[in-house]
């Protein structure tokens, strides 16, 4: 396959987990056009990915009609050289299957794919709310203090907010801590490190990019990152199987009321007293972010933001369908303690506490137009120019997806002022040539979208 436009970038340490397929891509800017951050072009007939503008949120994944737009995964080969292989897992995984298949035989069958240990990551997040309380009562951060808790927002905040950088609250989430603490569990016993591998069933792309480059840490714990959708078909497969037997219900100890509900929509603003909000769907998050920048929204004590619809039970590697995945989690939360007591938490509380915290998050503007600032304000300046001369209707024709975005291109010389087909003085209305008109519009679409393609219900048709 060709993955000529693979957007696995190391650059300043900027993982990410999506990538184009070229041989399937057919360059038809679904993408494009409900990419939030407007990170993707229409380059010579294919897709093109801004990778300093990308937050992994997968909107373009959702979308694409060729599925052309994949995600970089870790085979569940890779568990193999490990002796301890640990299953670390959300709840939304368990939440996809029927409520006919018992939590006992799901976690059965994930042990028959070579997993030795199960930990359910939001056992942690008792321990987790609780230091967020306490961060909010030290007066740290003033007003409106942002979750860390959906990586896909975190960049979002980054790359398009890097003002409010500050604001995000520096605690790990839940996968983070869950690796934390079997880690120390298991070496307390006595397993060398290097004997231990952590493998996360991801529910989305962002995850994936933020454990191979963490945000606010050097490196993270995490071993290996599966995708949920493929591990969920192979358990279904297993259950199928005569022969898989439940494993004791004591071998997998419940994450309680709390833990349950964490992934959802208001998961965790529910533990928060004051004025909590919860937002999901990326552009429900990016309205409401720009309303702070802009407005007086008042005293908000907490954000819970998330870039996906119904939160994690929407990602996109999740296969159950969202609202039924979130129905059966309150349910199965309905019955249970607000938080069920977790001795080997309580034993390790101060040496997770000691690893909690995040360090400093730093902004990473994808609006700086060069480092010197006396250029920075001379391009400034040229893309006003250039979008006073835009018709400004955000057509796409150009390959960007708005004139903004052209005028922008066109400045960092990532675009040329031709590419705009209603600029009167390089339209066929004026002097250019239809040849030579016909060439610029092959350099953003392809040349084959300009000859002669076999089509269903055209002349080609036939032959």
């Amino acid at each position: 396959m060709n993955y000529m436009n693979r957007t696995l970038s190391e650059t300043e340490n900027f993982y990410h987990a999506l990538l184009i397929n070229m041989e399937l891509c057919a360059g038809c800017s679904h993408c494009m056009r409900v990419c939030p951050t407007e990170a993707i072009r229409i380059r010579d007939g294919k897709a093109v990915i801004r990778e300093n503008k990308c937050i992994d949120c997968g909107e373009c994944f959702r979308v694409c009609p060729s599925s052309a737009i994949q995600v970089a995964e870790d085979d569940l080969a890779t568990i193999k050289p490990f002796r301890h292989r640990i299953a670390l897992i959300p709840s939304v995984f368990f939440g996809q299957f029927s409520r006919k298949l018992s939590h006992e035989l799901i976690c059965s069958a994930i042990l028959q794919l070579g997993f030795t240990e199960i930990y359910e990551i939001e056992r942690t997040a008792g321990f987790l709310a609780e230091k967020q309380r306490e961060y909010l009562q030290s007066g740290e951060c003033p007003n409106a203090a942002i979750s860390a808790y959906c990586p896909a927002v975190l960049r979002l905040i980054q790359v398009k907010f890097p003002g409010l950088v500050d604001t995000i609250i520096p605690l790990k989430p839940p996968v983070d801590i869950a690796a934390l603490h079997v880690k120390k569990l298991l070496t307390d016993r006595g397993v060398p490190e290097e004997e231990i591998g952590l493998f996360y069933f991801t529910p989305c792309a962002a995850k994936i990019a933020a454990l191979k480059s963490p945000v606010g840490e050097e490196k993270s714990l995490i071993t290996g990152v599966v995708n949920m959708n493929s591990v969920y078909n192979q358990v279904l497969t297993l259950i199928s199987q005569e022969g898989l037997r439940d494993k004791s219900p004591e071998a997998f100890p419940s994450p309680g009321k709390t833990g349950i509900l964490w992934a959802l929509t208001h998961g965790e603003a529910r533990n928060i007293e004051g004025r909590a909000l919860s937002i999901d769907g990326i552009g429900n998050v990016i309205d409401f972010l720009e309303k702070l920048e802009d407005e007086d929204l008042g005293r908000i004590n907490f954000l819970e933001l998330r870039a996906c619809e119904q939160s994690c039970a929407g990602g996109i590697l999740v296969s159950g369908n969202r609202f039924l995945t979130a129905e059966k989690l309150y349910k199965q939360a309905a019955g249970m303690n607000e938080l069920v007591k977790n001795s080997e938490l309580t034993l390790d509380k101060a040496y997770l506490e000691r690893h909690i915290r995040l360090s400093k998050i730093q902004p990473r503007s994808s609006l700086a137009l060069d480092s010197d600032m006396q250029k920075a304000m001379e391009k400034m300046q040229r893309i006003r120019s250039l979008m006073s001369a835009l018709p400004g209707i955000d057509c796409g024709a150009c390959g960007s997806p708005s004139c903004q975005a052209l005028a922008e291109d066109i400045v960092k010389e990532e675009a040329e002022p031709y590419y705009c087909v209603f600029k009167p003085e390089y339209s066929s209305l004026g002097t250019m040539h239809y040849k030579d008109e016909l060439y610029r519009m092959s350099m953003i679409w392809g040349k084959e979208k300009f000859s002669k393609i076999k089509k269903k219900g055209n002349d080609n048709d036939r032959e």
